[in-house]
């Protein structure tokens, strides 16, 4: 398939050797599983990194502000498609870097509203992608959070306010006044943010803490499951990274497989197919993951109705 795959792409025009640009919101030590994932789905179209496709990464690492310039970079180099990462900060980068070369997003948030497709079934333009639902999906982490704990107080939330998904706090105040729970946001969009809010969550009484989904807040997990951890909040997060790296609870879609997704639709643009002719995808699977060690530390008994619905329990 690979031997196929390079004829087809030069008789559209493109390199010799076709050029995948790959911009992320995120680190490249943030992200290992979802490049590796991005491979994968390249390969099972015929395209093999170093043999017949070549890939320019280009990282923001949580600074929104140096997206465009990273895209611009990207259609100065005349990749042949762009993929991106992280969310909607870098799709909207792309989006209004180019309108001429493919863009195939894995994002989050209300992308018709965002304005990157016009439909999910067939969208115009140069973008078509994955959708994560991963901003959609907080309202069901608060769920998951007042299900642990019952007779729950207040409850803080992590949140960047440079995240263009503006919707997302509307979403978790309503679903907080429907669970009968008091959220009070903290911004955390730069590192002074940051720190300010956590000092802010251990200077008051929580009884749990909800982590929203951000490029930002996610390259810095470590700092924030490990103060979550000395503060013994409980507290759940928008990827498993979390978890499996000491955080208590996530819930979100397989990301692995959303990124071979994006993999797979990049392989056949490169093939000809056209950006229009690939609805957006939805994920297929949703993952609950929960780690038991770390509910013993904060002497909590994870209910018998999340442990039977976990897709994946760390002992």
């Amino acid at each position: 398939m690979g031997l196929l795959a390079a004829p087809l792409a030069r008789a559209q025009g493109l390199h010799a050797s076709p050029v995948v640009g790959f911009l992320s919101s995120r680190s490249p030590a943030a992200t290992p599983h979802q490049v590796a994932g991005f491979r994968l789905g390249l390969a099972e179209e015929g395209f093999v990194e170093g043999k017949n496709v070549s890939i320019e990464f280009r990282w923001a690492e949580g600074a929104y502000d140096r997206l465009p310039a990273l895209a611009g970079d990207l259609v100065a180099r005349r990749v042949d498609v762009i993929a991106t990462a992280g969310g909607s900060p870098s799709a909207l980068a792309a989006k209004a870097a180019t309108s001429s070369i493919p863009i195939v997003f894995n994002s989050g948030g209300d992308l018709v509203r965002l304005g990157l497709v016009n439909s999910f079934g067939r969208p115009t333009g140069n973008l078509t992608g994955i959708s994560q639902f991963a901003l959609l999906l907080g309202p069901k982490r608060l769920e998951l959070l007042s299900e642990l704990i019952p007779k729950a107080g207040p409850i803080a939330m992590l949140a960047n306010p440079n995240n263009p998904n503006k919707n997302e706090r509307s979403q978790m105040e309503e679903a907080s006044r429907r669970l009968g729970l008091k959220l009070t946001a903290f911004a955390a969009g730069s590192a002074n943010e940051l720190d300010a809010a956590l000092i802010a969550i251990a200077s008051q009484r929580f009884d749990g803490l909800i982590v929203t989904a951000d490029a930002f807040l996610d390259d810095r997990r470590n700092q924030v499951i490990a103060i979550v951890e000395r503060l013994r909040i409980p507290a759940i997060y928008p990827w498993p990274e979390y978890v499996r790296e000491g955080g208590l609870m996530s819930y979100a879609f397989d990301v692995a497989d959303g990124y071979r997704q994006a993999g797979i639709y990049v392989g056949k643009i490169l093939k000809g197919t056209k950006p229009k002719d690939l609805p957006v995808l939805q994920p297929a699977r949703l993952q609950l993951v929960v780690n038991r060690k770390t509910a013993k530390t904060l002497g909590i008994e994870i209910p018998q109705s999340i442990l039977l619905r976990a897709d994946e329990i760390i002992e």
